[in-house]
């Protein structure tokens, strides 16, 4: 019980990251995604920096522009690239691959143990979030699915790396540093492959303060707050729960009628955050207790 408060305040952030994709589309000019996500990440990092009053040690400035690279500059833009260029349901169902990457980067990278359980969950959310926004004129166009793939590999190798280098630094000034340097990377990027962004209006205006404010600096400070406190493997479930607040949105904002497949699909989900929860919340048991009468190899070193 004593994980709770810390499962409920991380998961508020992909149910706000679920928002986005309305947000995007109502709110903001089109064809520029380098640009948008620029905006949405270095003014919330400035921000944020301008609170904490720390900058990173020279030493950990490499740790800090990968994990800024990889957790926005790439992720936010191979993101925006898939929404253009495939329906929203093919790309939040190759963005749900990321749980099952993040157990292996893990792995990798970590030593943490893999549990049948944590990768039947992962798989289960996979097909829940298909049932859940796939439409049957979904089309396949290959860049798109390259960018959404990348997206969800990017996100889950930042997710593992975040707690492998994380230690010492609050989650405060963590995102901060990651924003900033995501920001810097993106800056040059928008300016030569984008030029500049024509006049903004007050919804453009309020939809990039939405996103930056909300949608970046507290949802990730939530985020990164959750990796160092959960382990990655247990976080990445949660971000199953962001297309369901999609659809929740399209359905009570949109008036958009929920399918029963829909509806099934929204049951997988939440039934697989339960059993990933569950299964990342058990101590892990040495494979020669799970065989009767096996008894455990002690090495001498």
């Amino acid at each position: 019980m004593k994980r709770t408060p810390d499962l409920l305040l991380t998961a508020l952030a992909p149910a706000v990251w679920g928002s986005t994709y309305f947000v995007a589309t109502a709110w903001l000019p089109e064809g520029r995604p380098m640009t948008l996500a620029m905006l949405r990440a270095l003014p919330a990092g400035l921000l944020l920096l301008a609170i904490v009053r720390r900058l990173p040690l020279r030493e950990r400035l490499p740790q800090v522009l990968v994990l800024g690279t990889l957790n926005f500059a790439v992720f936010w833009t191979l993101l925006f690239v898939a929404a253009q260029r495939l329906p929203g349901g093919v790309a939040a169902t190759l963005g749900s691959a990321q749980a099952l990457l993040v157990l292996l980067f893990a792995r990798g990278l970590l030593g943490t143990p893999v549990r049948a359980a944590s990768v039947a969950a992962a798989v289960a959310g996979a097909l829940g979030v298909g049932l859940l926004v796939m439409g049957p004129a979904a089309t396949l166009d290959p860049l798109g699915l390259a960018a959404g793939a990348g997206s969800a590999a990017a996100m889950a190798a930042g997710t593992v790396l975040s707690r492998k280098w994380q230690s010492g630094v609050g989650p405060l000034t963590f995102t901060a540093w990651q924003l900033t340097a995501g920001g810097m990377v993106l800056l040059p990027m928008a300016l030569l492959s984008e030029g500049r962004l024509p006049a903004l209006d007050a919804v453009h205006v309020g939809g990039l303060v939405y996103l930056g404010l909300i949608g970046a600096a507290l949802t990730y400070f939530l985020w990164f707050r959750g990796i160092a406190r959960l382990g990655p493997a247990t976080v990445s479930l949660l971000a199953l729960l962001s297309p369901v607040t999609a659809v929740g949105i399209g359905w009570v904002a949109l008036d958009q009628r929920l399918t029963a497949m829909q509806c099934i699909g929204v049951l997988v989900v939440l039934l697989s955050v339960g059993v990933g929860q569950w299964a990342a919340s058990r101590p892990e048991v040495p494979f020669a207790r799970r065989i009767p009468g096996a008894r455990p190899v002690t090495l001498l070193r």
